[in-house]
């Protein structure tokens, strides 16, 4: 093929959901480097870039592109200007970009104020925060889109983009879901100190337009789940403003009842996943892989407000014992057909036949509104 690929990622999520994109272009003969930068840099949060490194057959860049007391304005800044030397001397044919993070938006700023050709994965879709805006600017400035559903090809279309230009491929990280995790739970509970022999799964982000609340609503989620009496593996909230209000609430629970980990081996969370009990908290997982899996899963707040529904998926505020405790009584190891909203899991083959068609190579980069 010989054309260049740049995969951003700055989160152990994001990078899920690349990796099988990455790989699939590996394998028909592209050129794949990651750009790595972000959560992914910072110790507090797993090193996870560890994980990116494992990742055969592919090339490495890193860039720190934060400090502890950075906001996110601070974070665009570094991050632009980062990756502007970086794509500068690497000169990438295509550089891909995930969702809503600020990484993907200084590198999509980047790509679209130097017509570097871009690509969007899992645009068009919403969630009331200013995620949402992040996402939405992303589409804007990236010349193509690989979107998850048909609901957010349209949104995109709303927004003004070609429709030749937007493609659903389904989520990419349900393909690594879609078969076997290549480990077993035992091996999962042994490597990461889990003693429960049923357990649920909590990961709740804090919410930059919430930013004073969020302890609050950690004190009560968690409060709700300690008053449960029944295990929960914690997974660590992400970097975004307050997450320090969510540790110092985890930090005093209970060991004995909720076991929490920086991040985990996508593999080992995927394992982790299949045989969970429910789901619960505010991360894109409980709406999305959560069902595709049919596990029971809680949405809490406002973080992923309307982004998915699915008979398995209920929804609640962060106070709301009630509603939680009904939850955790009632779905407790329930399981439910799988939910495809958001494809079968064969994003990466879709990707891969799309980028291999000459066609793709000639839209062009100077975009203009196209009305729906």
């Amino acid at each position: 093929m010989g054309k260049s690929l740049l995969f951003v990622t700055g989160t152990r999520a994001d990078f899920g959901k690349l990796e099988p994109l990455a790989l699939a272009a590996r394998d028909a003969g592209f050129d794949v480097t990651f750009f790595v930068t972000g959560m992914h840099m910072i110790e507090k949060y797993g090193l996870t870039k560890i994980e990116v490194h494992r990742t055969q057959g592919v090339k490495v860049a890193e860039f720190l592109n934060q400090g502890p007391a950075d906001g996110q304005d601070i974070i665009l800044a570094k991050t632009v200007m980062g990756f502007s030397e970086f794509v500068k001397d690497t000169k990438p044919d295509l550089v891909v970009v995930h969702g809503d993070r600020i990484e993907a938006l200084a590198c999509a700023l980047v790509c679209a104020t130097n017509y570097i050709r871009s690509a969007h994965i899992e645009g068009g879709e919403v969630s009331g925060t200013i995620d949402e805006i992040f996402r939405h600017c992303n589409t804007k400035l990236s010349a193509t889109h690989f979107v998850s559903s048909e609901g957010a090809a349209k949104r995109v279309q709303v927004l003004g983009e070609p429709f030749e230009s937007v493609h659903v491929i389904g989520s990419p990280e349900l393909d690594f879901h879609a078969g076997p995790s290549g480990v077993h739970i035992d091996e999962v509970k042994a490597y990461y100190d889990i003693a429960f022999q049923d357990y649920g799964i909590c990961i709740f982000h804090p919410v930059t337009s919430e930013v004073t609340s969020m302890g609050k609503q950690a004190k009560a989620l968690f409060g709700s789940l300690r008053a449960s009496n029944r295990p929960f593996v914690l997974i660590a909230p992400n970097n975004d403003p307050a997450s320090d209000q969510i540790f110092d609430v985890i930090n005093r629970l209970d060991p004995k009842q909720f076991r929490l980990i920086p991040s985990m081996r996508f593999a080992h969370f995927s394992e982790l996943m299949k045989n969970a009990s429910v789901m619960i908290g505010n991360s894109s997982a409980g709406v999305r892989e959560a069902p595709f899996l049919g596990l029971a899963s809680m949405d809490i707040g406002t973080r992923q407000t309307n982004r998915a529904s699915a008979p398995s998926l209920r929804a609640a505020q962060a106070d709301d014992a009630p509603a939680i405790a009904a939850f955790l009584a009632d779905e407790w190891g329930v399981a439910y057909p799988r939910h495809t909203d958001f494809g079968q899991g064969r994003a990466a083959q879709r990707f891969v036949d799309i980028i291999s068609d000459p066609y793709f190579w000639t839209i062009s980069l100077q975009k203009e509104f196209r009305d729906f």
